[in-house]
């Protein structure tokens, strides 16, 4: 038994291009004059969180090159965003810290960031732009992992489209 034949619309790879297009876009305007653009606002965002990171961790949590991460934290220091400060226990060694300018941006791109991911997501209700996230987040930080993650996100949507969710 076959069903219909598919189509460039069912294609995973077609429907991530053109949401992930659609959200560059978008993301580009709000990032427009920020030094790095998104790779930028990666480090901002990183930099933010509580545990300090030295450059090559942070390089190495972002999947960037270590010497574009230098270049960048470079640009992002000239702007006055981020700080190197010396590792205590390793003096070779430099902690990215955000300055209170860069909390200040971080927190207005936040904000800008935001409104272009709604804009993205504006076809889907409140409820699937939730379980959207959540299930993009979870095949994000589990990918290059076991080689069965994909499946199990798709079966956690499959099982999701079954669901009786409040529509708008």
């Amino acid at each position: 038994m076959t069903g219909p034949a598919p189509t460039v619309e069912t294609d995973l790879g077609w429907a991530l291009g053109v949401v992930f297009r659609s959200y560059v876009r978008s993301a580009t305007q709000v990032m427009n004059d920020l030094p790095g653009g998104p790779r930028g606002y990666q480090v901002l965002t990183a930099a933010a969180d509580e545990a300090p990171r030295n450059q090559l961790a942070l390089a190495q949590h972002l999947g960037v090159d270590r010497t574009v991460m230098t270049y960048l934290i470079d640009d992002l220091t000239a702007a006055g965003l981020v700080e190197r400060r010396p590792d205590p226990a390793d003096r070779r060694a430099r902690h990215i810290v955000l300055t209170d300018a860069g909390r200040d941006r971080l927190t207005a791109l936040e904000r800008c960031l935001r409104a272009a991911e709604e804009r993205v997501l504006e076809p889907l209700d409140a409820t699937d732009r939730v379980v959207l996230r959540e299930l993009l987040q979870r095949l994000a930080t589990r990918s290059g992992s076991e080689h069965g993650t994909a499946c199990n996100v798709v079966d956690d949507l499959s099982a999701a489209r079954h669901l009786d969710l409040p529509r708008s």
